[in-house]
């Protein structure tokens, strides 16, 4: 018995970190084999991302909107009633049939065109970019649902062409480049090339899941890169931002004054930050800290650990869209799986690129963290939309099934309506 006890540590001890190692990777294979692993994961990421987003809004806009409206809240309550509506949004989209994402894409899209439109000859131009409509107290920014209704449109287009679940990349000749280039030529008319954008990395991931040839990219981003030129040089702050993307120092205090404002904030935050509401580049320093800079308010506030954290959680997210586009065989499912990642998570990096100066500023929002009602409500409604299709992957309805009545119904029976519901049933 003693000879055994011997062994026993002198063999742990021979494993060492390896036997750990391999232990902690069969617990994640284990872990990511459950049915409802990509579901719990849009969940928590999406909502941890929300709630950083409310905060963060909080802390960088309180100084301005005290300055401009009287109350430090003024832009934080109306980021949360944008949630307040957005997350019913989300709720129901989850909970909806993908046959609806396929119908809706369409009048979305006409939706989409004609807003567009719209802002042409109605618009508010602000900062160089024609972008918004303003109802009463409300602005509307078209070019945010235009991307939603790219994706689903555009899906639906593709995988009504399948064949045995493959597609030709050919169908997307006509009418899916045509209408993108409508789409992409009237956001380019309101000066967003930001916008115009994403609009491609939507465009392109659809190409990719249909496995379109090399030479179709290199064309379509030849196509891309002539258009961007194009608007750089006729739009002069355009070629101040590119100088200033260069060489930010260089005109510290004109075209390149957010690049190097934003790049102090970052640095000054450390390893873990000044702490939350402690930034010094929201007292009127860093323009629009509250929307297109909020990831440097963030890294001042929070430190390298915090930026990491934000990184990591878009990556999850990017990680269990593609999981459902892998593990669901329904074309239509697969490919605005993609492009709905490829929108949110390529957005965000876009975004995160500029503030950290190795992209140029585009002028758009951190996906669910900056403040803006109009891209947030659509951002939520194709994450609904992808617990949607989260519950199509193997064995996930069983689980949900097995898993019990929900938050919302367990409040509905507190409240005696849900033994209500059991009984109108019992009569059926």
């Amino acid at each position: 018995m003693s000879a055994t006890t011997e062994e026993t540590p002198r063999r742990s001890a021979v494993e060492g970190p390896g036997g750990w190692l391999r232990e902690q990777r069969r617990a994640l294979r284990e872990l990511l084999g459950k049915p409802l692993t990509t579901y719990y994961l849009i969940i928590g990421c999406s909502a941890l991302l929300l709630a950083l987003g409310l905060m963060m809004v909080l802390s960088a806009s309180s100084i301005e909107a005290l300055e401009k409206t009287g109350s430090p809240f003024s832009w934080f309550i109306k980021q949360s009633l944008s949630t307040a509506i957005g997350v019913p949004i989300m709720w129901a989209c989850s909970r909806l049939p993908h046959r609806f994402f396929r119908w809706a894409g369409y009048p979305l899209m006409a939706l989409s065109i004609i807003a567009l439109v719209m802002v042409l000859f109605i618009g508010s131009s602000e900062l160089g970019a024609q972008r918004w409509i303003y109802v009463g107290p409300f602005t509307i920014q078209p070019s945010e649902p235009a991307k939603l209704g790219l994706a689903l449109w555009g899906a639906d287009l593709l995988a009504r062409r399948a064949r045995k679940g493959r597609i030709e990349w050919r169908q997307l000749l006509i009418p899916l480049m045509p209408g993108t280039a409508i789409l992409a030529v009237m956001v380019m008319l309101g000066r967003d090339l930001g916008t115009t954008l994403v609009l491609l990395m939507i465009f392109l991931a659809l190409l990719w899941v249909v496995g379109a040839p090399v030479k179709l990219f290199g064309g379509i981003l030849a196509l891309a890169v002539l258009a961007a030129v194009i608007m750089i040089r006729v739009e002069p702050y355009r070629m101040a931002r590119i100088s200033a993307f260069l060489d930010p120092w260089a005109d510290a205090q004109g075209a390149g004054y957010q690049a190097v404002q934003g790049q102090i904030a970052m640095g000054s935050g450390g390893w873990f930050g000044l702490g939350l509401g402690s930034s010094r580049a929201k007292w009127s320093w860093l323009p629009h800290g509250e929307s297109d800079f909020i990831f440097a308010i963030l890294g001042e506030e929070l430190g390298l650990m915090g930026t990491l954290v934000v990184v990591a959680l878009f990556g999850l997210l990017g990680y269990a869209g593609l999981r459902v586009a892998g593990r669901v065989n329904d074309p239509f499912i697969r490919l605005a799986s993609a492009a709905s990642v490829a929108w949110i998570v390529g957005q965000g990096m876009v975004n995160i690129g500029a503030v950290l100066g190795v992209l140029p500023i585009t002028g758009i929002p951190l996906p669910l963290v900056s403040y803006g009602g109009s891209a947030l409500l659509p951002t939520l409604a194709a994450l609904g939309m992808l617990l949607s299709f989260a519950k199509r992957e193997p064995g996930a309805r069983e689980a949900l099934a097995a898993r019990g009545p929900g938050p919302v119904v367990r409040a509905l029976s507190w409240l005696g309506l849900g033994d209500m519901n059991k009984k109108g049933r019992a009569r059926r």
